[in-house]
């Protein structure tokens, strides 16, 4: 080993005193190796003293997969809920021999898409389904990715999907609401690219409740805030999205001398710890889970292993809606 370049399997072996195959079989966690549990020790220990770290694309090779299962970020801002989920995953997804590597770029879609994820020879995909055409998804599996998965509000025609079911919430906060005596309800739907997407899903839950609900479209902002605080027809009852819009609006009404939830009663989702910290305390939507980050981590491993086969249509539900009813409804 020289010093301008970085340590190989051979120099681990040379190091620890045993064969390469060995080296291989302790670094690679061979269940069918014969190897006392001190060899396997001497051989990690040089590999630490080393810095040596096991070549990618040599494992590609030899294994026919990378072990990458690369996540393109959303268009959307993304929330606690979500990051929480990826960083569960990957952690899930480790021990199975994966790397959960999240991808920052947000805007290309189809096969330009396509093209930047496959370059790096990726396991398995998932990314938002509406970010996928059929060719990019032929294009993804020609590859050699294994799993191609679609972030979803239902099924999708093209992949199995991981749904998370924006009308439930909707529905969850309009049946509140009209619960609680409200006869005028609006929704919020975020002035945000992707985020609009799922307000309108959301949207579409509550007019499932309340058919004559209102659409409210509102940037992140306290000026847009204001305008629909100061309105003369302002509805009894509003689902403001999530809880960070809600807020936003709340804070904006009492500005303005409207009473929450005397006047005009608000319903945020995420159930944020702020939620429960402001006055009044805001109601909102927890999210819990239906699947796993295990189940979700055994179903990618199956799929790349060729042990599941990848139904289009096929849904796997992240969360389901729960009502935390608080002062502001």
């Amino acid at each position: 080993m020289t010093a301008n370049r970085p340590p190989t399997s051979v120099d681990v072996a040379r190091a620890a005193g045993v064969s390469q195959a060995t080296v291989s079989y302790v670094l690679n966690d061979n269940p069918n190796a014969r190897v006392s549990e001190e060899t396997r020790q001497r051989v990690r220990d040089a590999a630490a003293r080393l810095g040596y770290v096991p070549d990618a694309s040599a494992r590609t090779l030899r294994t026919g997969r990378s072990g990458i299962v690369l996540v393109p970020l959303s268009p959307a801002r993304t929330g606690g809920l979500f990051r929480d989920l990826l960083d569960e995953l990957g952690e899930e997804l480790r021990p199975r021999g994966y790397t959960l590597v999240q991808y920052g770029e947000r805007r290309l879609k189809g096969v330009p898409a396509a093209k930047v994820w496959a370059a790096m020879r990726p396991s398995a995909v998932i990314v938002d389904a509406d970010r996928l055409t059929r060719a990019s998804v032929d294009l993804l599996r020609a590859s050699g990715a294994k799993a191609v998965i679609g972030f979803a509000d239902g099924p999708s025609p093209l992949v199995p999907a991981m749904v998370m079911d924006h009308e439930s919430v909707g529905a969850c906060a309009a049946r509140h609401l009209v619960e609680r005596g409200r006869a005028r309800l609006a929704a919020i739907v975020p002035r945000e690219e992707g985020v609009d997407l799922m307000g309108l899903g959301r949207l579409r839950g509550v007019r499932q409740v309340a058919p004559d609900a209102e659409r409210i479209d509102l940037a992140f902002t306290e000026e847009a805030a204001r305008e629909v605080a100061t309105r003369h027809d302002l509805p009894d009852g509003i689902f403001g999205y999530n809880d960070e819009y809600a807020l936003l609006l709340m804070s904006a009404l009492q500005d303005a001398g409207v009473r929450v939830p005397e006047d005009v009663a608000i319903v945020g989702a995420d159930d944020l710890l702020l939620a429960s910290l402001v006055r009044p305390r805001l109601t909102s939507i927890h999210f819990d889970p239906t699947a796993t980050p295990s189940r979700m981590a055994a179903y990618i491993d199956e799929l790349v292993r060729g042990e599941r086969t990848a139904h289009p249509g096929t849904v796997l539900s992240l969360y389901g809606p729960r009502l935390v009813a608080r002062s502001s409804s």
